[in-house]
């Protein structure tokens, strides 16, 4: 998989102490185009938290507790705050969003319901994400447009069948999540739900003209293949 040099224009302060972590998600955001600044500690986070479009913050942090930093913040700035964390109790979830955090995603997560959460808030914030162009073999998705072409052939398709075919190109040679691609197209976790997953999967088949790019696999999800 391809994709092009422009930027969403989203600056990420990224709020991590743990290294392994704070690298391997600066990766996949910038995979998708998003610029990703790093704060190993809470004061470093308090210092570049006004140069940020959004910012990711860890809970436990190695000089105060996240639920501080984002009080701090609230008090002088409506830049979203999306916390992510280990700690999963109701207390926990209630105390970040009384202290202003917009969204709560627990660790392990995925990287596609982490992204979907992000587009989420900065969308209530008056401003969505807009992603690199992808290309994976033949297929090429330009989202900026909502233009999709397959082997120089343009490709009819609904904004829901071109939000899920760039999901799965996004992700090419990887599975998804049934639950991943339900919650990032369709904003649900209502496993009911999946039928029209799968009737949108069939339709992008189609359309193709190739069933086997898009590989099934059972009780999971769905890949996209990346060469054949």
């Amino acid at each position: 998989m391809s994709s092009g040099n422009r930027r969403t224009g989203v600056r990420v302060l990224l709020v991590e102490d743990d290294d392994a972590v704070a690298d391997a998600l600066r990766a996949a955001l910038g995979r998708v185009g998003l610029a990703v600044d790093r704060a190993a500690d809470a004061e470093e986070g308090w210092r570049k938290h006004d140069h940020a479009s959004l910012v990711l913050l860890d809970m436990g942090l190695p000089d105060s507790d996240g639920l501080a930093l984002a009080r701090r913040i609230r008090a002088t700035s409506e830049v979203p705050i999306i916390a992510v964390t280990a700690r999963r109790s109701e207390a926990s979830v209630v105390a970040a969003l009384q202290c202003g955090v917009d969204d709560y995603v627990t660790k392990p997560y995925s990287t596609q319901i982490l992204l979907a959460r992000i587009d989420a808030v900065m969308r209530r914030a008056g401003r969505g994400l807009a992603f690199t162009d992808v290309r994976v073999g033949d297929l090429v998705l330009e989202p900026d447009e909502q233009r999709a072409t397959y082997a120089g052939t343009p490709l009819d398709l609904s904004p829901k069948e071109f939000a899920l075919m760039l999901v799965l190109a996004q992700s090419a040679g990887h599975v998804v999540s049934r639950a991943a691609l339900m919650e990032r197209i369709w904003q649900t976790t209502w496993v009911g739900g999946s039928r029209t997953l799968d009737v949108h999967v069939a339709s992008l088949r189609a359309k193709l003209g190739r069933a086997d790019l898009i590989e099934t696999v059972r009780g999971t999800g769905y890949r996209l293949r990346t060469s054949g």
